[in-house]
């Protein structure tokens, strides 16, 4: 198998404070990848220090095979690796066309190359005379995107660069972003904050937790078999319940609930996950029943809080529903509900 970037044992600290720790993965030549994780995990120091832009303070970064930090290094500007920074970093006194002519070597900044760059982020030559600040927010991270494009790198990381964008234009820019690499098949990290964003543009997603990879693999294993806990709760809407577990069976409070064979190992006292759109409300009556306790309303689909019946008069065990289409259900309504699928277990 052909790696574009293998990261071992990475370590990184500034001062006293640890940033990331023995962080360690292989990406696959072409492939896309998405870095997510809360504030402060350590997201952007890995994607600096695979840029060249910091060193590590331990561990190796080997491009296609070669060793760039580590036992050697390899300054930035001599690693095959493109950066499109957040907020796109265009220098605003140039043009367009000059903003992308500075990835290419002098001989090559022709009008010919420079519009061809253009049509590849689906922008025609015109924008080749306009300066960033008579662009469009979206506009501006194509033309930062066909500016790292320029130097034909080998790997492309994105920092968060459409985290500035309003909801519409965020994805269809994405879209751009996403058709152009993959047609260039260029190796791809994106760092996001997003966890839709993350499962929607990569092939696999690395989440990262206190400078530490808590879980790497493909969307779908991500988002419907997480690691532990905190995974779960970042990467999506997520219904914890206590619960005890019995010959792949749980008991909690939405009654019997087969558990995932990958939770095989788990008995007795734990801890269940499931995701809202695996409750549903039953029209037939059979299930646990509730009150709707509060409504949250998106459009295409809403989030039911449904506080569940007890024989505890205290404590009343509160789920998530996720119903797409309308309802009529409001705040006080009575419903009952059932669980679709299995569910993941963890160990208390």
């Amino acid at each position: 198998m052909t790696y574009a970037l293998k990261v071992d044992e990475l370590d990184k600290s500034f001062g006293h404070v640890a940033v990331l720790r023995s962080v360690a993965f292989a990406i696959e030549a072409g492939s896309t990848t998405a870095i997510v994780g809360p504030s402060g995990c350590g997201k952007t120091t890995l994607l600096r220090l695979i840029a060249g832009f910091d060193k590590p303070d331990a561990g190796t970064i080997a491009l296609t095979g070669k060793i760039v930090a580590g036992a050697d290094w390899t300054p930035a500007h001599r690693r095959s690796v493109g950066y499109v920074a957040q907020d796109g970093a265009l220098f605003p006194h140039a043009t367009v066309g000059a903003n992308i002519g500075f990835g290419l070597p002098r001989r090559a900044r022709t009008v010919s190359k420079i519009t061809e760059l253009l049509e590849m982020v689906s922008l025609d030559s015109s924008y080749a005379s306009r300066r960033p600040d008579q662009l469009s927010g979206g506009q501006q991270q194509r033309v930062a995107l066909a500016r790292a494009l320029a130097r034909e790198p080998e790997l492309m990381l994105l920092d968060e660069p459409f985290s500035a964008l309003d909801a519409g234009l965020r994805a269809h820019t994405r879209r751009i972003v996403a058709d152009v690499l993959a047609k260039a098949a260029i190796t791809t990290i994106l760092v996001t904050h997003d966890q839709p964003e993350a499962l929607s543009f990569a092939d696999q997603v690395a989440v990262m937790n206190s400078g530490s990879l808590a879980q790497i693999g493909t969307p779908r294993e991500i988002y419907s078999r997480p690691v532990d806990v905190a995974t779960a709760e970042f990467i999506g809407d997520a219904v914890v319940l206590t619960a005890h577990i019995e010959n792949g069976r749980a008991r909690c409070a939405l009654g019997e609930v087969d558990v995932a064979p990958s939770s095989n190992a788990i008995a007795g006292a734990a801890r269940i996950m499931l995701r809202p759109e695996q409750i549903e409300v039953a029209t037939d009556g059979a299930g646990v029943s509730g009150a709707v306790a509060d409504v949250e309303y998106f459009g295409s689909e809403m989030l039911l809080g449904v506080r569940l019946d007890t024989v505890d008069t205290v404590v009343s065990e509160r789920v998530t529903v996720r119903r797409f289409g309308s309802t009529a259900l409001t705040p006080g309504d009575r419903v009952t509900i059932r669980v679709l699928g299995e569910a993941v277990a963890y160990d208390l």
